[in-house]
This record gives structure tokens, C-alpha cells and sequence, in this order.
């Protein structure tokens, strides 16, 4: 029986393949891994991004890494699997062997997993503030209910004392309206209403 080991295997997929196919293909390397005696840690999906140079006519790919334990006898299958399959473009596999080296895939493991957390709180965080901003619909009978509509009357001498001509703001009363969201009143007083 042959030794499991940590292992890395990032992969380019054509860019040109339609995202339910790229996810796909994805879950086919994932399913791959697993059937061959391998353990998935962590997937860090790193999206598309613009290629060194072209390969295959594609100048851009979509980079997904993953980070996994498995049989040292399985490796040459799984190559032979991504050299069949005509959406990568380029894959590698990279053994950790050292003490030094397992360290470090436990570093990278963790930070990919703390990155991932974080994208999934960010996500849910943007749910909730949606959730809490989303405006209900209002009936017909609310709208009577909360329209700002004003009546502006002009004042009377006894109303206010030494000014003539000043405005007052009412709220009027939904018996006011007459189906319009705004409506004005003006009322002028008379030389009869004041007093000199």
C-alpha cells in the first residue's frame, strides 16, 4: 500500500466554457480525487484571470486550486484523467514532502479556509442588508393615511400680532383630500378681519 501525502493541483479551465460547465468540471476533478482514494481539504477557486501568454488560442483561464491527502499511486491516474480532459488547459501537481513543506500546506490550507469564511460572512452580511432595506408595498387605504399634504392659510391680525401677510402650515385631514397627493390652500385675509 502506498503512503498518503499532501498534495496541491492547480488547473486552468478554458474560459470560453459556459459557467454551469465550468463548475461541472470542477465537481468531475473533485469526484476524481475522491474516488481514488483521496481526501479534499480545501478548494480555493481564484476566478478568471488573464494567461502569461496564450495557449490553446485562450488568453484567459479560470484558475482553481486544491489542496488534498492522497495514495502516491493515485497521482498518475489523476494526471492521466486531466490530460484527457479537453477543458484544461494546464494543470500541475505539487507534492509536500518536508516537514517544512507539510507546514506550509497547513498554513496555506488554513488561510484558505479563514479567506472562505470570510467570503461567506461577507455574502450573508450583504443577504441581511438586503433583507432589512427591502421597501413592502403600501396599500391605497396607507397612502390616505401618510401623505403629507398641507393646507398654507394666511394669517389674521389676531392670529399673530404686528405682522400681516404670514403663512401658517396645517396637516390636513384625509376628508381635505380630494385623490391628489398634494394639494394647497390658500386663504387671504380680509381689511374687515383685521383690527387696526
Amino acid at each position: 500500500m502506498s503512503r498518503v501525502r499532501r498534495y496541491e493541483t492547480m488547473f486552468i479551465l478554458k474560459t470560453t466554457i459556459e459557467p454551469e460547465i465550468c463548475l461541472k468540471q470542477i465537481e468531475n476533478i473533485k469526484e476524481n480525487i475522491l474516488s481514488n482514494g483521496g481526501e479534499i481539504e480545501t478548494i480555493d477557486d481564484m476566478g478568471s484571470r488573464q494567461l502569461a501568454y496564450e495557449i490553446n488560442k485562450n488568453k484567459r483561464g479560470h484558475y482553481v486550486v486544491i489542496y488534498f491527502k492522497a495514495p502516491t499511486s493515485s497521482i498518475k491516474e489523476l494526471e492521466r484523467l486531466n490530460t484527457i480532459n479537453e477543458n484544461i488547459l494546464r494543470f500541475i501537481f505539487i507534492k509536500f514532502d518536508t516537514n517544512k513543506e507539510i507546514a506550509n500546506w497547513d498554513n496555506m490550507v488554513a488561510l484558505c479556509k479563514k479567506k472562505k469564511t470570510e467570503q461567506q460572512n461577507e455574502t450573508n452580511e450583504e443577504t441581511n442588508t438586503k433583507n432589512e432595506t427591502k421597501v413592502e408595498k403600501s396599500t391605497p387605504e396607507d397612502e390616505t393615511n401618510t401623505k403629507n399634504e398641507t393646507k398654507v392659510e394666511k394669517s389674521t391680525p389676531e392670529d399673530e400680532t404686528n405682522t400681516k401677510n404670514e403663512t401658517k402650515v396645517e396637516k390636513s385631514t384625509p376628508e381635505d383630500e380630494t385623490n391628489t397627493e398634494y394639494k394647497t390652500k390658500i386663504e387671504k385675509s380680509t381689511p374687515e378681519d383685521e383690527d387696526i
